[in-house]
C-alpha cells in the first residue's frame, strides 16, 4: 500500500482516548457465554466506569490512573508508566475530548470483573489554523482486579478525523479480523459525486503498538480515477494488530479513516 508524506496520527488520539476508559478482558466466546447484562452490574464497577469516564472528559490523567494498577499492561504494549505520558501528550494536543461509554456486559471473577464496553469519543483541535474534528468507537475488554485496571484487549476501533468546510463522506469496507497470511480487501468509497472535482488519496496499513501511536508516517498523495480507495492488502504470518487507514482529500475537505484489522 501506498506510505504517506506528512504526519498521520489520528489513530493515536482515539486508541489512546479509548484505552484510558474500557474495561474488559477474555475471549469473545467465554463473554457471550457467561457475561451478565448492564442492569445487573454491582455498584462499584458502574461507579468506576462514570469516575473515569468524567475524569476522562475533563482530562484529569491523575484522577483517570488512580484506576490503573501499577503492572498495567494491553496488548499493544502499554505499560502504566507509558500510558499516563501518552495521554498527558494526547490530551495537551486537544482542545476537547468527551466520552461516553456504554457497559455491553460483565462477569465476576475471583478477584475483580471482566466486562465489555464501547467507548464514543469526539474531540477538537486546530493543525495549523484548521478546526479539526476527532469521532471515535472503541470496543474494548478489560480485566478489573482489586479496584484497578489490569489489562486490557482492543476488540475493534474505528476512528475518523474531518476538517474543511464540507470533508468527503467516507464509507469504509474492511473485516474485523483475518488470518494470519490472508489477503484481505480495503475500500475507502466516498459517498459524494466526484462531478468534475479532483480527489487526492493514499492508504496504509501499519502496526497498532505503543511505539506507533505517536510516530509520522510518510504520504504520498494518488489522484484517484474513481471515487474512493480500493486497495488489497497482505496480513502478517504472525498473530498481531494493525492499524489500516485512508487518506482522503477534497477541494473542500479533508477526511482520515483508521480501522483496526485483528491478524489471528
Amino acid at each position: 500500500m501506498t506510505h504517506f508524506s506528512g504526519r498521520f496520527q489520528s489513530r493515536a488520539a482515539a486508541t489512546l482516548c479509548g484505552l484510558a476508559i474500557s474495561i474488559g478482558l477474555g475471549s469473545m466466546g467465554s463473554m457471550a457465554a457467561q457475561a451478565a447484562s448492564p442492569e445487573n452490574a454491582p455498584a462499584d464497577l458502574t461507579t468506576a466506569l462514570s469516575q473515569i469516564q468524567a475524569a476522562a472528559s475533563a482530562g484529569n490523567v491523575d484522577a483517570v490512573m488512580q484506576n490503573y494498577s501499577p503492572t498495567f499492561t494491553n496488548e499493544d504494549g502499554f505499560t502504566y508508566d507509558g500510558l499516563k505520558s501518552a495521554l498527558q501528550t494526547l490530551w495537551e494536543s486537544y482542545d476537547t475530548l468527551t466520552y461516553r461509554v456504554e457497559l455491553r456486559s460483565w462477569e465476576p471473577t475471583s478477584s475483580g470483573y471482566k466486562a465489555e464496553t464501547v467507548t464514543y469519543i469526539d474531540g477538537t483541535q486546530t493543525v495549523e489554523g484548521r478546526p479539526t474534528k476527532l469521532e471515535s468507537v472503541i470496543r474494548s475488554q478489560q480485566t478489573y482486579e482489586g479496584g484497578k485496571i489490569v489489562a486490557q484487549q482492543t476488540l475493534s476501533e474505528r476512528n475518523q478525523l474531518t476538517s474543511g468546510e464540507m470533508p468527503p463522506t467516507v464509507s469504509v469496507i474492511l473485516p474485523e479480523q483475518v488470518a494470519a497470511g490472508e489477503n484481505y480487501d480495503f475500500d475507502a468509497i466516498v459517498m459524494e459525486p466526484l462531478g468534475n472535482r479532483y480527489l487526492l488519496g493514499a492508504a496504509i496499513e501499519e502496526g497498532a503498538t505503543a511505539t506507533d501511536f505517536f510516530a509520522g508516517r510518510p504520504v504520498e498523495l494518488d489522484l484517484l480515477a474513481a471515487g474512493g480507495l480500493f486497495k488489497v492488502g497482505t496480513a502478517p504470518t504472525t498473530n498481531d494488530s494493525r492499524w489500516v487507514s485512508a487518506l482522503l482529500v477534497r477541494d473542500d475537505g479533508i477526511t482520515v479513516v483508521t480501522r483496526r484489522l485483528r491478524v489471528e
